[in-house]
């Protein structure tokens, strides 16, 4: 989302010239940064606006409101690349040290989270592979690779990996958040299940952390996000059978109640069937002036209408696409439509039917007080509901070396709650971005009133205006601290790239 000079001036007690001296500098600054980059062994890898690359770069991301332009962008092709490119960004600049933004999917929400406007952006998106080791049952998968991709290539092998259940979903981001899947409830985050990552640091060295090899920074990785390095591969245990049964039953807003019901008892008897995965959409469409529930039933493994979703068939529904199909084809079928503008905020509450009512009746009003407000004519105002039981973190709790994400601190079955609204126009965005926020800050208030609050934030659904890390408890904020300090000791990642989540303010 951009400033306008006399906006920032306000934000920052400045006069209008001021600030476009200020940032003037920086995009001065950060030319100086481009130009040290197209010098060095990566020349080839930079590109400028004006150039088509640049352009495909920037229009890629998901939601409008992130498609910032950086004075140039680097596409590597390789981790030394981004060694590269790390080790020139680091040393040039210098009184004013380059700022930069990593970028794999692109997928979320916030301008500045993997993008940057003045600055240098590293974008993955050229690393993009997938190979597969039978023998090992192991998955390589490059950082820049979106989800459908890597299903795709591992359908050859009948196989799968724990990953994003939308296709365009980029891998890098999506593991270092922890990572729900369909499989989660068999085997755990997806975060849980990566054997190696191939990490760059700010040094510029490659190395590798596992079980055996750097062992605190493999498991700060785990929810960790992006302030140790740059992960440039991510090997995964790999899950024997690409074929499920699944698919998007549609539902009239009257079920609502019903819906409700039939959740609740399934969040609390998913660790008796863990092959099956449920997600509920409530979506106000401004198009069609109605609201309408769409809920992806997915089973991981090709058992047509298993007993596990019993209740959810009792519901009469208006349209079903359930059928006999590989994840490829499942997570293809599952996308939000891209090209809008967009504000994700997101919670975590006691798997308590109390909650899941004032859910929607928090949307049901935000709804009628956009109606007269909203200046463009093509929004949606949604709430995507889903199950987050214990037996999710439960599944990781012998494997050794765990994670960062704090969640073993809980012993009762959750629910997640993501309001999500996407709009046309730039005038409306002060106008959702308020709602939003209205919203989620109802609800928590609420469910801390009848004790069904809690803390955790799944970061890959956090907005700027939340603190995901925080969440983890004070034990692994204070791990992934010095796990960030002993691997960046200047804190590359918590200064030059001030995308993402920082420990440094957890």
């Amino acid at each position: 989302m951009k400033l306008t000079s006399t906006v920032a001036a306000a934000l920052l007690g400045l006069a209008p010239e001021n600030v476009l001296a200020t940032a003037s500098l920086q995009s001065g600054n950060a030319d100086q940064c481009c130009a040290a980059i197209a010098a060095s062994d990566i020349g080839d890898r930079v590109v400028y606006p004006g150039e088509a690359a640049y352009h495909e770069s920037v229009t890629s991301y998901w939601a409008i409101n992130v498609q910032l332009e950086p004075n140039c962008i680097v596409q590597p092709h390789s981790a030394d690349d981004v060694s590269v490119a790390v080790q020139t960004l680091t040393s040039a600049g210098g009184d004013s040290p380059c700022k930069f933004a990593v970028r794999s999917g692109g997928h979320m929400t916030w301008a500045g989270a993997n993008n940057i406007e003045p600055g240098v952006t590293i974008d993955l998106s050229l690393m993009n592979s997938t190979i597969y080791n039978k023998e090992a049952k192991i998955a390589t998968i490059l950082p820049g690779s979106r989800w459908e991709a890597v299903y795709k290539t591992l359908e050859a092998y009948n196989v799968v990996v724990p990953g994003g259940r939308t296709g365009p979903v980029g891998v890098g981001g999506f593991l270092l958040g922890g990572g729900n899947s369909f499989h989660a409830a068999r085997i755990g985050l997806a975060c849980d299940n990566i054997e190696n990552y191939e990490v760059v640091l700010a040094s510029g060295r490659i190395v590798n952390a596992n079980s055996e090899t750097n062992v605190d920074l493999f498991k700060a990785l785990k929810g960790g996000s992006s302030n140790y390095g740059i992960v440039t591969k991510y090997e995964i245990k790999a899950i024997d059978n690409a074929h499920l049964w699944g698919g998007i039953s549609v539902y009239d807003n009257s079920t609502t109640d019903q819906q409700i019901t039939a959740l609740v008892k399934f969040i609390d008897n998913i660790e008796n069937d863990p092959y099956a995965s449920w997600i509920g959409l409530w979506q106000f469409n401004s198009t069609t002036g109605q609201t309408t529930i769409s809920s992806p039933l997915d089973y991981t493994k090709p058992v047509a209408y298993p007993s596990a979703f019993d209740d959810f068939y009792q519901i009469p529904n208006i349209s079903s696409s359930v059928r006999h199909a590989t994840l490829y084809n499942l997570t293809s079928e599952l996308q939000q439509a891209a090209g809008y503008r967009d504000v994700f905020l997101t919670s975590t509450y006691l798997n308590n039917a109390d909650v899941l009512h004032k859910t929607i009746e928090i949307l049901n009003e935000k709804i009628e007080t956009a109606l007269p407000l909203a200046q463009g004519t093509d929004w949606s105002i949604m709430v995507i509901i889903q199950p987050w039981p214990k037996v999710l973190w439960q599944k990781n709790q012998n494997n050794g070396v765990g994670n960062v994400l704090g969640l073993e601190r809980f012993d009762e079955n959750m629910l997640q709650v993501l309001y999500d609204y996407s709009w046309d126009s730039e005038a409306d965005d002060a106008l959702f971005h308020r709602l939003c926020e209205e919203a989620l800050a109802e609800l928590d208030n609420y469910a801390r009133s009848i004790d069904a609050y809690n803390e955790y934030i799944y970061l890959n659904y956090a907005d700027k205006t939340q603190n995901p890390l925080r969440g983890y408890g004070d034990e692994n904020v204070e791990f992934i601290r010095e796990v960030a300090q002993r691997y960046d000791p200047e804190g590359v990642f918590q200064t030059q790239v001030p995308g993402g989540f920082k420990v440094s303010n957890a």
